[in-house]
């Protein structure tokens, strides 16, 4: 397998999901000789990210921060202003985006693999090999479930009696809301959150754990005290009792500290979390085993429990991001179909981003799973304060944090709190990936006044004073 060989046999291969996964599956499939079939429900061709979910919320992100930025002076004798007067027209250009990029980059590419054929449906299997849709009943020699995941709504009483909100309706919203509560602080709660803010909205977010519950203190607190002198009120470790439509909108009864408190708003925003898309798919009729998180369990070559059947994307559990359902996608179409062995996924080391300002970034082990995993981990953090791009950009806020093996000085991993700090994440990357040390990394010439000089300064930091080297010193 993976020999980039097709078949002699026109294979059938056969898609259930429109996104990130479903596409590169069907340009892998194609490209291996298969007779490709796509089957899409829901979200319009394209999934999550281009329709509801990246590109809708990055470039409302960018928005929200020129607007910031503009009422904001950094620099001495220079006055600025910003100024929203159309809210509606922020909202219909992100729509006209949307179409753009969903035309340009899943109908365009798609429309020029000949054969392929697209069917509009909900595809539930009825057998192995077998899928009804439309009135249909479609057989195929493999299959390939990249159906996607929902927004999954937490145990609240009272939530499914109000209007809610969740990323797939928030930036649809044609007037800025006067108050909003956020319910998660996960990247999306928070990425939504600062969004709004910025705009003008009252925020609130509100969650039962900590912030990014999944990263170490420093990181957490470090962005949740930006975040928080925005005027964004973050309540974590919270408990929501009650929820019910009120005057105001929406009326909340939480314990937060001890304390009972009861917070209205004119719109709550849910984003607790994804679901996998399994519901009424009829996996049990092919064999397909779920996990206990209702997603569909696969091996290491994306391999579902029913031979032929394969899985990729958000329904498979985590990770959950377009660059990993994009890859494992087309890793499973090239399982099914290419003669030899087949390759296992393989995600190490992952480089992820929450585009708040700053950014948070983070690539490899953090101390805590680095010990777990037998190593001796050391970590050093500089200030971006120390970063001379940042210092001349005026604007010092975050970290670079590093963490090596103390006993080989090998790099296992990284976390970026700074401005644009989704930028400087693939040197890491590729210094984890090549098993490099930290002096390796100083040795590396990096330009100056750029802000990867900051990530060789912060591996001098395990070892020297960097406020005591001069410009470009090491």
């Amino acid at each position: 397998m993976n020999n980039g060989q097709a078949r002699h046999d026109a294979s059938h291969f056969l898609i259930i999901g429109g996104g990130s996964a479903a596409f590169a599956a069907a340009i892998e499939a194609h490209g291996l000789g298969a007779r490709v079939t796509l089957i899409n429900d829901g979200l319009p061709i394209g999934g999550t990210c281009v329709n509801v979910g990246c590109v809708p919320s990055k470039t409302l992100l960018r928005a929200a921060e020129a607007h910031h930025l503009g009422s904001r002076d950094r620099f001495a004798g220079i006055e600025t202003t910003s100024r929203l007067t159309d809210f509606r027209r922020v909202i219909e250009q992100k729509r006209e985006l949307v179409t753009s990029l969903r035309q340009a980059k899943y109908h365009r590419p798609i429309e020029r693999l000949e054969g392929l054929e697209i069917i509009a449906g909900r595809a539930r299997f009825v057998s192995l090999r077998e899928v009804e849709v439309a009135g249909r009943r479609i057989a195929a020699d493999h299959i390939l479930i990249a159906a996607g995941s929902s927004p999954a709504l937490p145990d609240i009483p009272g939530l499914d009696q109000v209007d809610y909100l969740t990323n797939e309706s928030a930036f649809e919203l044609e007037e800025l809301p006067e108050s909003m509560l956020v319910i998660g602080a996960g990247y999306v709660g928070l990425e939504c959150a600062q969004l709004f803010a910025r705009f003008g909205t009252k925020v609130t977010v509100l969650s039962r754990t900590q912030l990014l519950s999944d990263q170490t203190a420093d990181v957490r607190e470090g962005l949740k005290a930006y975040l928080s002198e925005e005027g964004i009120e973050i309540c974590t470790e919270t408990t929501i009792t009650k929820i019910e439509t009120s005057p105001a909108g929406v009326t909340m009864d939480v314990v937060h500290g001890g304390a009972v408190r009861r917070i209205s708003a004119q719109h709550v925003l849910v984003t607790a979390g994804r679901q996998p898309n399994t519901i009424g798919l009829g996996t049990e009729n092919a064999g397909v085993i779920l996990g206990p998180h209702s997603e569909v369990t696969v091996d290491a070559y994306l391999q579902t429990t029913a031979p032929g059947i394969f899985a990729a994307g958000d329904i498979i559990g985590s990770p959950s991001f377009v660059y990993t359902a994009a890859y494992e996608g087309k890793l499973a179409a090239r399982n099914a179909l290419s003669e030899g062995e087949p390759r296992a996924v393989h995600y190490a080391p992952l480089p992820w981003v929450v585009f708040t300002d700053p950014q948070l970034a983070g690539v490899g082990l953090d101390e805590v799973q680095a010990a777990l995993q037998g190593f001796e981990p050391e970590t050093t953090t500089l200030s971006m304060s120390e970063v001379p791009r940042a210092i001349v950009a005026r604007d010092t806020r975050g970290f670079i944090k590093l963490i090596r093996d103390k006993r080989t000085n090998r790099l296992l991993g990284g976390r970026i709190l700074a401005p644009e700090g989704g930028e400087l994440l693939m040197e890491l990357a590729m210094a984890i990936r090549n098993e490099m040390s930290a002096g390796e990394l100083i040795d590396m010439l990096h330009p100056y006044l750029t802000l990867s000089e900051g990530i060789r300064l912060a591996a001098l930091t395990f070892d020297q004073d960097v406020s005591m080297l001069s410009c470009c010193a090491g």
